[in-house]
């Protein structure tokens, strides 16, 4: 059976992972060891010390800490939904189901994708994209959160621009932005500033919004995606400053 020490032997590794990251070794080693789909923390925490006459375990001065970085881990999958309580006395006495979640995340092997997902912090974006993106992101639907937010800075220009319906797409960004006649193009910076922010808002769109309206686009990476998200919400402040002119 496989024990954490043989996952991680250095106890060193094991206090510094972050608990989400711990928590997929300790989701694995809980679906190995479930009894009667059942499993309890002791049944981790076992591995900390070394059984009698081998020499497993982690060192017995470092026990105690070993044991606080398992236990954080643990609350950490019990908080995102991934162990629940038995119903009944044996719940009460720490013994845990593993949740259709955590089923689905296990058979998915994504399990590392979304713990990044959800680490990710939502302050990061603006507020008219935040909430419904964020949970897209966390989701998985990477593509649905890109394109919605590059969706929301076309919106946003046309809203401000006071452009039509039929205004889209890169060419509003360049008529938007236009260094000369621009409506949020600001006329105290220079022309030189002026002409590359036009050029990032079309590149942008063009990149990240456009490629999502006329086909399927897949987005594997959650870190890719969180960052262009964070690009659309750079965008929707400069946007917002422009609401003053």
């Amino acid at each position: 059976m496989t024990s954490l020490v043989s996952l991680v032997p250095d106890i060193d590794v094991l206090i510094a992972l972050a608990p989400e990251e711990l928590a997929e070794l300790i989701l694995q080693l809980a679906y190995e060891r479930r009894h009667n789909g059942k499993i309890n923390l002791q049944y981790i925490m076992s591995d900390v010390a070394a059984t009698s006459g081998s020499t497993d375990g982690y060192p017995r001065d470092r026990r105690q800490d070993a044991e606080l970085a398992i236990a954080e881990a643990w609350n950490w999958l019990s908080v995102q939904g991934f162990l629940i309580s038995e119903p009944g006395i044996n719940g009460s006495n720490g013994w845990m189901l593993l949740s259709r979640k955590a089923s689905a995340i296990l058979s998915a092997g994504n399990f590392r994708t979304y713990a990044r997902s959800v680490a990710f912090p939502k302050s990061l974006l603006h507020p008219s994209i935040a909430d419904e993106v964020w949970l897209d992101i966390v989701r998985g639907d990477l593509e649905t959160a890109v394109f919605k937010s590059f969706r929301a800075v076309e919106i946003a220009v046309r809203e401000v621009g006071h452009f039509a319906d039929t205004d889209v797409g890169t060419q509003l960004m360049r008529k938007a932005f236009d260094r000369v006649t621009g409506p949020l193009s600001n006329q105290q910076q220079p022309e030189a500033e002026r002409e590359a922010l036009a050029h990032l808002f079309a590149g942008a769109i063009g990149s990240y919004k456009n490629p999502h309206s006329h086909r399927t686009v897949t987005i594997s990476d959650a870190t890719e995606a969180q960052e262009m998200v964070v690009l659309a919400s750079h965008l929707l402040r400069i946007i917002d400053s422009r609401r003053c002119h």
